[in-house]
């Protein structure tokens, strides 16, 4: 036996002796589990079967002949090194177990807490530290060496599907996300188009009434020019009759024949401009205007009904998408709104409301750009009229069967749209004659005596024929003859002149 063995062997006496509560000189069952209960602190009562076996009754050289035949007994240095880092968990002490060349013949005498083993060789001077080592030690002295524990591949499979999912779930939010706020960018820029959408129609609006209030300007101006031309053909007459009157009350056939031609000169400028006046003021009949402004009315009905949907899908798709950026500033509203389908209804609806604009503003451009063609090609205003009701009133007195029930432009919005009303609305397709004005008799007379009149003085005075105008058309005269007293008379002078 070595200084070796006989440390070893001390420190088994020493560990024997603390386990032998009774000194009986032998270790018994219960005072095995007392001492792995109450000194080692574990609750793994069947480790005292790794150290009976079928003794019951252990006494020092049994122990010293089982501790010869165990594995930790036959340990190496690098073993007990081993068993320092991975077991007791203390690699810092790793020098000083090389430096000491510890190996398993070594472990009791450190299980026995040899004070000046543990400070002395060893230089382990931390009272937890020893303590630790200590109970590592019998542990491995008594009950053998620690056992490995088991490599648990259900646990790593496990662990490993947790990190695929954790890993997968983290990159589909991540395009769930990016996807979302795409989406979401989209659906902002589609807003504010259908936002320059509704803008471009209220000033469009506002361009159509600035062209209505033009349209009645116009109308007030053409009305004053008119009663400004017929002002000028009543004084032309009237300076006509008072050359006449002047000629025929003249002694001199000179200053009469002077008179007569500037009687002509008046009268000719009368004719021009009466066929001017003519010309340009051919009116349309009364019931013509009215057809035509209640026309108007009516499809400006429809054109409301139509735009007031088309504010209702506005509105609507406001409302949504201020919702949806309510639900993404929340905690997991990105996701929320990422697998919902409400953003794609959404855009839906934003698309529908933009081309709704779209459609109310092209109708608006082309039903001003067609009543403003209509208004310049009548002369008479349109649009500005006195109403739905005194229309319908005035149209329909005297044929009350023909009058259909009309659809007034509701208070709230409607789901309908144009289509559905023209299939329920029945046509109302006046009939009319149009009468062209004729020539009133008073200037049918003064036509002919003025043709006369130049025929006339063209046989008889060679430089007044050149100045006398050609004959009114005779498609504008009348059919009847007329009274020719004053036309004789003045050709009668002429001639003897």
């Amino acid at each position: 036996m070595n200084e070796a063995d006989r440390f070893s062997l001390e420190a088994l006496r020493h560990i024997h002796k603390q386990l032998d509560d009774d000194n009986d000189g032998g270790i018994e069952v219960n005072e095995s589990v007392e001492f792995i209960i109450e000194d080692m602190k574990q609750q793994q009562t069947n480790k005292h079967s790794n150290l009976h076996r079928e003794d019951q009754h252990i006494t020092v050289e049994e122990l010293w002949r089982g501790w010869k035949i165990s594995e930790v007994h036959n340990w190496t240095l690098e073993d007990a090194v081993q068993w320092l880092k991975v077991s007791v968990e203390l690699p810092q002490y790793e020098k000083n177990f090389r430096d000491f060349k510890v190996d398993g013949n070594t472990l009791p005498r450190i299980a026995a807490n040899e004070p000046s083993f543990m400070s002395m060789q060893l230089k382990i001077l931390d009272q937890r530290h020893k303590q630790k080592l200590n109970l590592k030690a019998l542990d491995a002295v008594l009950f053998g060496p620690p056992l490995r524990p088991h490599h648990h591949w259900l646990k790593d499979f496990v662990l490993m599907i947790s990190i695929i999912i954790g890993v997968g779930g983290c990159w589909f939010a991540y395009i769930q996300n990016k996807s979302s706020r795409i989406h979401i960018s989209r659906m902002m820029k589609d807003l504010e188009s259908l936002q320059n959408a509704e803008q471009s129609l209220i000033e469009l609006q506002s361009r159509l009434e600035k062209a209505q209030e033009e349209n009645r300007t116009v109308a007030v101006e053409k009305q004053n020019l008119e009663q400004k031309m017929r002002d000028e053909i009543n004084g032309a007459k009237r300076e006509a009759s008072r050359l006449r009157e002047l000629r025929e009350g003249a002694e001199c056939e000179l200053s009469r024949l002077k008179y007569a031609e500037e009687e002509l000169v008046q009268v000719r400028m009368a004719l021009k401009r009466a066929e001017k006046e003519m010309q340009s003021d051919w009116s349309v009949p009364e019931a013509l205007q009215m057809w035509l402004q209640l026309t108007h009315e009516v499809e400006l009905q429809y054109y409301n009904i139509k735009k007031q949907n088309a504010e209702l899908q506005l509105t609507v798709a406001k409302d949504e998408a201020e919702k949806i950026k309510k639900k993404r500033n929340s905690v997991f509203g990105t996701l929320h709104v990422a697998h919902s389908s409400s953003l794609d209804e959404v855009d839906h609806k934003i698309l529908e409301a933009k081309k709704a604009l779209s459609e109310v503003t092209a109708c608006l451009r082309e039903r001003l750009h067609r009543w403003q063609q209509i208004e310049k090609l009548c002369g008479f205003p349109v649009v500005h009229n006195s109403g739905l009701p005194s229309l319908t009133a005035s149209l329909y007195a005297d044929h009350s069967w023909v009058v259909m029930p009309r659809m007034s432009v509701p208070p709230y919005p409607i789901a309908g749209g144009v289509d559905d009303l023209d299939e329920d609305t029945p046509p109302i397709i006046p009939q009319f004659t149009c009468k062209f004005p004729s020539l009133s008799p008073r200037l049918c007379e003064m036509t002919l005596w003025c043709s006369r009149r130049s025929a006339s003085s063209s046989a008889s005075c060679p430089r007044l024929s050149k100045r006398i105008p050609a004959p009114f058309p005779a498609a504008l005269l009348p059919a009847q003859p007329v009274d020719e007293v004053t036309a004789t008379g003045l050709l009668t002078q002429l001639q003897r002149t």
